[in-house]
């Protein structure tokens, strides 16, 4: 993994470090005052650090299904949960998650990244082997 890919993996590893710390530190200090917003968090930390290690592994084809499954579960809760907090802004009075008000909270990248992670798994599916490798006799023998 070079280039853009290996910054998609920096930026997908600290998005997971940040919420992963915010979600505890929530969670372990004052998990009543907003039980949604905080388990939300840490459902996000979660899917951060799921989408980071499928996209170091996603050169094998499990791995690459599951960058897709995650960072496709992260747009969906960037986007109902953005959209939540604006529309019904009662559900998170007491505290923002990760991916509130669409991740202004992070400067937008919560919104942006699922993006350019799906961008590049869709332009780098070449690089996901479909299948294993036939060995020269089995290669023939379908001829």
């Amino acid at each position: 993994m070079t280039g853009v890919g290996r910054v998609l993996v920096v930026v997908y590893a600290i998005m997971a470090l940040a919420a992963t710390g915010r979600s505890a530190v929530q969670i372990l200090e004052d998990w009543d005052n907003a039980p949604l917003a905080y388990a939300l968090s840490a459902a996000s930390a979660l899917v951060y650090i799921l989408a980071t290690v499928a996209l170091v592994k996603s050169d094998a084809p499990g791995w690459y299904a599951v960058a897709w499954v995650a960072i496709s579960f992260e747009l969906v809760g960037v986007l109902v949960v953005g959209t939540l907090s604006l529309t019904h802004p009662d559900l998170f009075s007491h505290d923002a998650t990760v991916w509130s008000g669409y991740g202004y909270g992070y400067f937008w990248v919560p919104l942006v990244l699922p993006f350019v992670g799906l961008w590049w798994l869709i332009t780098h599916r070449d690089d996901a082997p479909e299948h294993e490798p036939q060995t020269a006799v089995e290669e023939r023998s379908s001829w």
